[in-house]
């Protein structure tokens, strides 16, 4: 299997799965709270509502059908590369990871439903997928931590337990990353290769979040972002060394995506340069070489 090839064939499929076609077990997508409007009479603003969900649908679903066709999970993680190779392995946590970042963050700014949602939804979006792969790897189950944490945002829990949950998940995670396959690559190596994909993943979202007024693409993309950024301050000195133009690179993304995705709350407009993000994307994917 060509995993290098793989990797690049599926960028992003990941970050469309995980918007509003993600929520399908959670309930249908909401678009960002607007104050009371003048009731529209049945035959006039009902259907323009209806055909706007459906272009979102429509987006998603094109992006989305190569990666059924591809025998990758529902998170846009190729599974079966994940056994042997520890980027895909630890792409596949860095998903989960940027789900509950996002979500801690959204509870923060009063976003309960979403955040409640965004919690459990690692579960059936990725890490379902990686049970087999978790199992041969030596890691014990850890999904309950995540519905859990999602039953305490509907439960009301305050945002300081809802940190101490956070922190626990993604302690869990890199506990897991330890377990990743070895196939000779550095710590350094894989990291690029992992925020190189948060960054790819977090642009596409940004680029759809312009398309409509769904909040969820945005707090997805604001995961993904949040997930890229954590993982290149812990691994950054190490990536300058091994890789200097991987590391230039990253940081002018980052930057470009912080002004892009300032809080978890979606701002009323979004005037971030997609053209800029995504050239910055490509940018990075090209440092990280073979």
């Amino acid at each position: 299997m060509d995993i290098k090839k793989k990797r690049w064939t599926h960028l992003g499929l990941g970050a469309a799965l995980m918007t509003t076609t993600a929520l399908a077990g959670c309930g249908e997508p909401a678009a960002k709270d607007t104050p009371p409007a003048e009731q529209p009479a049945a035959d006039t603003a009902a259907p323009e509502a209806a055909a706007t969900e459906a272009e979102v649908e429509a987006k998603l679903d094109a992006v989305n059908a190569p990666a059924a066709a591809s025998g990758e999970g529902e998170g846009g993680v190729a599974i079966e590369a994940a056994l042997t190779d520890p980027v895909v392995y630890n792409i596949a946590l860095t998903v989960a990871e940027a789900h509950v970042l996002a979500a801690r963050d959204a509870y923060r700014d009063g976003e309960t439903q979403a955040a409640g949602e965004m919690f459990a939804h690692p579960v059936s979006e990725v890490l379902f997928d990686m049970e087999p792969v978790f199992e041969a790897r030596g890691v014990a189950d850890f999904t309950d931590q995540f519905l859990d944490a999602s039953a305490a945002v509907f439960a009301g829990e305050s945002v300081e337990e809802i940190n101490a949950r956070t922190a626990k998940i993604v302690a869990t995670l890199r506990k897991a990353s330890e377990k990743a396959p070895d196939d000779g690559s550095s710590p350094a190596a894989i990291t690029t290769g992992v925020v190189a994909d948060m960054i790819d993943r977090s642009t596409k979202m940004y680029r759809l979040s312009t398309e409509s007024d769904f909040y969820e693409p945005y707090l997805d993309g604001y995961g993904f972002y949040t997930a890229a950024k954590d993982q290149f301050d812990s691994e950054e000195e190490a990536i300058a060394v091994e890789n200097p133009d991987a590391a230039e690179a990253i940081r002018g993304a980052l930057s470009l995506l912080g002004e892009a995705y300032p809080t978890a709350a979606r701002p009323d407009t979004l005037d971030a340069d997609v053209s800029a993000l995504t050239v910055a994307a490509s940018e990075v994917f090209l440092t990280v070489g073979d």
